[in-house]
């Protein structure tokens, strides 16, 4: 997981017989909103239905179909940061799961670069598809 100013991104394993994505996001949503203070701007429709400005009302979900497509989901949030402007490097990042994924199952071998890594999901379009 990794958390950014405006957006998240995450990969979940949900338990035996739950698919509930939504609601999963939705709980994320509001405990994160309920633990910073509110105040960011929003529009009036978010004020009439007590929305918090921070975020998007949409998100995507993918199903993971094998080890390396996992491995590239997991690096893409990984990456996230860096590839918008917000750090030079991953680790520079603290708001993401790399550091304690990388303490307790290092993986020195299995990282890419930014640019190798922008151009892996690339190949597999914007929902993962192998061309």
């Amino acid at each position: 997981m990794v958390v950014l100013p405006d957006h998240l991104h995450a990969v979940w394993t949900l338990p035996d017989g739950d698919s509930d994505f939504p609601l999963r996001g939705r709980l994320i949503k509001v405990g994160f909103s309920k633990s910073i203070p509110d105040g960011e701007w929003r529009t009036k429709t978010r004020r009439a239905r007590g929305e918090r400005g921070i975020w998007q009302r949409r998100y995507w979900e993918h199903l993971i179909r094998d080890e390396h497509d996992y491995a590239h989901h997991i690096d893409y949030c990984w990456f996230n940061p860096v590839k918008h402007g917000l750090v030079a490097n991953v680790e520079d990042w603290r708001y993401s799961s790399f550091h304690r994924d990388h303490r307790d199952n290092p993986r020195p071998g299995d990282f890419r670069s930014f640019e190798e890594a922008l151009a892996a999901h690339a190949r597999r379009g914007r929902y993962g598809e192998r061309p």
